[in-house]
């Protein structure tokens, strides 16, 4: 049974800085593209960052500059180091995983955790 379990969420002041990590497990995590989807209040889910198996990455707009995705395939973990948070960054936070990289990018990936809230005050 595949299991993805997002933490390090919470509440920070405009300006600073959160790591949200992603352990896998059920998975051979090497193979698979890993990735961040975001979803505000009243919004609709949307990437925020993505990673291949070889490490190739893809970022919203919005975030470029600001985050970096990573991951560690000895530990079945990805990051997402995310600085200078503004306001609009609030959100739950979940993470996907799938074999194909482009179904990460697309949003239809096979896995997805339960969400990690990440609350920005201004």
């Amino acid at each position: 049974q595949v299991q993805l379990v997002e933490s390090g969420g919470g509440l920070v002041q405009a300006g600073g800085s959160l790591r949200l990590s992603c352990a896998a497990s059920g998975l051979i995590f090497r193979f698979n593209a890993m990735g961040w989807y975001r979803q505000g209040p009243g919004k609709q889910r949307e990437l925020v960052a993505a990673i291949s198996s070889g490490g190739n990455t893809n970022y919203a707009d919005s975030v470029k500059g600001r985050f970096t995705i990573s991951r560690d395939n000895a530990k079945n973990t990805q990051y997402l180091e995310m600085n200078s948070l503004k306001p609009e960054d609030t959100a739950v936070y979940y993470c996907t995983a799938d074999s194909r990289f482009i179904k990460v990018v697309q949003g239809t990936g096979v896995y997805w955790g339960q969400g990690t809230q990440v609350t920005v005050s201004s």
